[in-house]
């Protein structure tokens, strides 16, 4: 019988949880155990409305009102180190009893080999954000290594708070790898009429610290000076605590459709869950605050004994510069983009077509499109490119068609 829940991390899945698990009816013990100090908060502010003006509305997850009615313990400034049988290890060496655990650990940021240094920072923590946010002052000049959705997003905060930004990537578009060279064209664009510099195939070669600043050379022997160097290369899965239990670890935690791990009673979720994804037919390591709370869910229904898998077409949205952007689904494979809209005016959404098959879209100042896209995505039904790409086709309705 299912009497104690303990999570190892203190992050969005950990809160999302124990919420369920109490909206459920669970009344064991939950304990939350987190390496930060602060009880758990949203990470994706962090690079955008936080960084920019400290905007706490909205960041907390979980109240200490809420966690006290609930009894929902937090253990906050320390963590989980293994998972013993019936046990969980606190690195003071504390063991917790546990029925069921799940990990949550999240992610560190990766960093660039040789980068290091003062100047040089990372956007993970709450307090990542406010050592920032001290650099980022009219005329300041800031480098920007990682043209992804956190370094984007970093990038139009910085603009906004009047910096003068530089972004660099390996690569040579932004979110190349997301949505391919065409529409990552068309975010170089918004970055470039927002007054960002961008140095496209020309990645962080080497830095060289100063008392005042940093200096940055790129892999094509440009060097830049800068106030600041922000590093957004993704994170590094924190998998720690599954390898010293001898859970099964590939790019992250595997788990299986309902977040159940190799260890029995064990689980995972977030950013460090590499899950076996029903729809897609593969294994998916999904970074996106609506995965976490996803898998999260159904993983505290799967713990109380109900049916549950994570099956849903993954969604994200990033702004940038006053521009809504938002994925779904999972674009590797693909082998057609149909464009609805108009991308050079930043009002379109694409769908990414596999044999036919809708499996991905992304959108600009589209939110509805991309919300009838995850419908038709998880149908894994053929649709015509050419009803697709026809303004006057309601994509709820085509939806609909397809429901039997």
């Amino acid at each position: 019988m299912l009497r104690t829940v303990v999570v190892a991390g203190a992050g969005q899945a950990a809160a999302v949880a124990a919420r369920t698990l109490r909206r459920r009816g669970f009344d064991g013990r939950i304990e939350l155990v987190g390496d930060e100090f602060d009880r758990p908060y949203q990470r994706p502010p962090l690079s955008k409305e936080y960084l920019e003006n400290t905007v706490e509305e909205g960041l907390w997850l979980l109240t200490e009102q809420w966690c006290e009615e609930q009894d929902v313990r937090l253990r906050l400034g320390t963590s989980a180190v293994a998972v013993e049988p019936g046990l969980v290890r606190l690195a003071d060496g504390t063991g917790l009893p546990a029925d069921a655990v799940l990990i949550a650990t999240g992610g560190s940021p990766r960093t660039l080999p040789g980068v290091a240094g003062e100047h040089v920072h990372t956007l993970r923590t709450r307090a990542d954000a406010d050592r920032l946010r001290e650099r980022l002052r009219p005329g300041a000049r800031i480098v920007i290594a990682g043209a992804g959705f956190l370094g984007s997003e970093v990038a139009a905060t910085a603009r906004a708070r009047g910096a003068d930004v530089v972004v660099l990537d390996p690569l040579e578009a932004p979110l190349l790898r997301v949505v391919g060279a065409e529409l990552g064209g068309v975010c170089a664009e918004l970055h470039r009429a927002n007054g960002v510099r961008l140095r496209l195939g020309d990645p962080v070669e080497s830095v060289a610290e100063g008392r005042d600043g940093i200096g940055v050379r790129t892999a094509s022997g440009e060097r830049l000076e800068a106030d600041a160097l922000v590093v957004a290369a993704g994170i590094v899965p924190a998998t720690e605590i599954a390898e010293r239990s001898g859970v099964a670890v590939d790019n992250g935690i595997l788990v299986d459709p309902s977040g159940r791990t190799s260890l029995a009673n064990v689980y995972a979720a977030g950013d460090v869950a590499n899950h076996d994804h029903p729809l897609f037919g593969e294994r998916i390591r999904a970074e996106h605050v609506e995965s976490a709370n996803r898998l999260a869910t159904v993983v505290a229904d799967t713990m109380l004994g109900r049916q549950a898998v994570f099956a849903d077409p993954h969604w994200c949205w990033s702004d940038q510069y006053g521009v809504n952007l938002q994925f779904a689904g999972h674009a590797a494979g693909c082998d057609e983009i149909v464009v609805r809209g108009t991308p050079a005016e930043l009002d379109f959404c694409a769908f990414f077509l596999r044999a036919g098959v809708p499996r991905a879209a992304f959108a600009a100042e589209r939110g509805t499109d991309v919300m009838a896209a995850k419908e038709l995505i998880a149908q894994a039904a053929p649709v015509d490119p050419a009803v697709l790409r026809d303004e006057d086709t309601d994509l709820f309705d085509l939806a609909m068609e397809g429901v039997s």
